[in-house]
């Protein structure tokens, strides 16, 4: 608590001062925190998930490492640019700074906890008319003065108190909230990673084909030149070998967009930025994880960001509630004035002051009584807004359970598909040579087998963003312990 320093106050207003003091410190002792204290509503919770029976559940504590779960997919690549996603994504660093803020009004609203002290300084220098006899002064008068100046208003019912845990609250939101964009940042890279690397491995599915047409076009070409095919073979293979060509030159482009989409995220031009193919497909399946955390609230950012929304909505009820109480402002000044200069710190040039003030609405129309009544709204609305995300968590969680078991059945099934559909293209090219069917046939079969093979990728590329959602879904290495506590937000 800040006062006036003992040079400026004589033994009397010392005195007066420390009882002043006491007497503040009593009543400030005796104050409380009007409004209702901060309990968590219930959500809710399943006791199990549908589509994971049996499955074991792990508890809150669960020690396993998932902070860089992107490693599960076993891409070097894919973690060097997860890694740059954390540092250099422009939304993260202004998601990043939106906190600081946060925190500084945090900061700044406890500030009122304290009295204000204030130094200051003056010189005056005036000259009067002068209707004595006396000669008047040709240069004036110059008055000096040096003084502090105390005030305080004591927080008798809790208004800052209140205040500062809303804003707390606020800035651990906050602090959820870059958590969530971050989560979501890097999800965005994996699936967009993911969907790269398929494109490369249908870029070389294409171009695998594309020999196979060539081919069998110069085959045709061959038997038309010996009269043993007809032209419309000839025209048949070449329709198909440029439809095949043009579905490459559209990979191309899709390739590309997502560099560029990549870049970004990344915080790089897109123009200074360039992915190599990939020969092999290295990206790898993970099946789902054996022991779901049975507390998913405390596993999600966005969950968390909403409890603490909730949090700082029920202490803005409290601020509220605390317009109907008296406020009390104590003041204290003290110091020199007068002059010449080299004389203005001596007893004859000194003054003080003390003083308190109470302050009570007698009548505002229902003014306070609808502002409380609107921070007990907007409460229930955060209440609402943290059960739907609570239910939109779990719901995310069963969409990725359901999907990583739905398309594994779908990928056996497919997987025979291809077998069946490459054997087939082979006894139609084989049976065409013998000149027993003609060259439809062949081009029937062929793009079946391309199509199932496409099909196959597909499966395999919504497997992979299937876990890629579902440990999105889960928090990925998250936890609510991570959140900065009230101390870490006010220092």
């Amino acid at each position: 608590m800040a006062s006036i320093p003992t040079i400026f106050r004589p033994a009397a207003a010392r005195r007066r001062g420390g009882l002043w003091l006491a007497c503040a410190a009593t009543v400030l002792a005796a104050g409380c925190a009007v409004g209702p204290n901060y309990k968590r509503p219930a959500a809710p919770v399943p006791a199990a998930y549908k589509e994971a029976p049996g499955w074991k559940q792990a508890t809150p504590n669960d020690a396993a490492d998932r902070g860089a779960w992107w490693t599960v997919l076993g891409d070097p690549f894919l973690a060097q640019l997860e890694e740059q996603v954390a540092v250099s994504n422009q939304s993260l660093l202004a998601a990043e700074a939106n906190y600081q803020a946060a925190r500084q009004i945090a900061r700044a609203d406890r500030a009122t906890f304290f009295p204000t002290l204030s130094a200051v300084g003056s010189a005056n220098k005036s000259k009067s008319p002068s209707f004595s006899s006396a000669t008047p002064s040709a240069r004036g008068n110059t008055t000096f003065s040096a003084s502090l100046q105390a005030a305080w208003e004591p927080d008798l019912w809790g208004r800052v108190r209140r205040q500062t845990e809303a804003d707390v609250a606020s800035a651990e939101a906050v602090a959820a909230e870059v958590a969530s964009a971050r989560l979501s940042l890097q999800s965005t890279m994996a699936q967009d990673y993911i969907i790269l690397r398929i494109l490369d491995a249908r870029a070389q599915l294409l171009d695998n084909s594309l020999a196979e047409y060539q081919h069998a076009l110069t085959i045709t070409k061959n038997k038309y030149t010996v009269g043993v095919a007809a032209r419309s073979d000839v025209i048949l293979a070449q329709t198909q070998l440029d439809s095949t060509r043009a579905q490459r030159i559209d990979v191309g482009v899709q390739r590309a967009q997502l560099e560029h989409a990549i870049a970004v995220l990344i915080g790089k031009p897109p123009g200074d930025f360039a992915i190599a193919p990939q020969a092999e497909f290295t990206l790898r399946l993970t099946e789902a994880p054996p022991d779901l955390p049975s507390r998913l609230l405390e596993r999600r950012p966005d969950v968390a960001q909403a409890e603490r929304d909730m949090a700082a909505a029920n202490a803005r009820i409290g601020v509220q509630t605390a317009a109907y109480y008296p406020d009390l402002s104590l003041s204290a000044q003290g110091g020199y004035q007068g002059f010449p200069l080299h004389r203005l710190f001596t007893d004859p040039t000194e003054f003080w002051s003390l003083g308190s003030q109470l302050t009570e609405t007698l009548f505002n129309g229902g003014q306070r009584r609808a502002l409380v009544l609107e921070a007990r709204a907007n409460f229930e609305v955060s209440v609402a807004d943290y059960r739907q995300t609570v239910l939109t968590a779990f719901e995310q969680v069963e969409d990725g359970l359901s999907g990583l078991t739905i398309l594994a059945q779908e990928a056996e099934v497919e997987k025979a598909a291809v077998g069946e559909a490459t054997q087939a293209a082979q006894i139609a090219l084989n049976e065409y040579n013998a000149g027993t069917v003609d060259y439809t046939t062949v081009v029937t079969a062929q793009v079946t087998e391309l199509s199932n093979r496409e099909t196959e990728l597909n499966i395999l590329q919504a497997r992979l963003t299937s876990s890629v959602t579902l440990m999105t879904a889960l928090g990925g290495g998250w936890t609510a312990g991570d959140l900065p506590n009230s101390r870490a937000v006010l220092h």
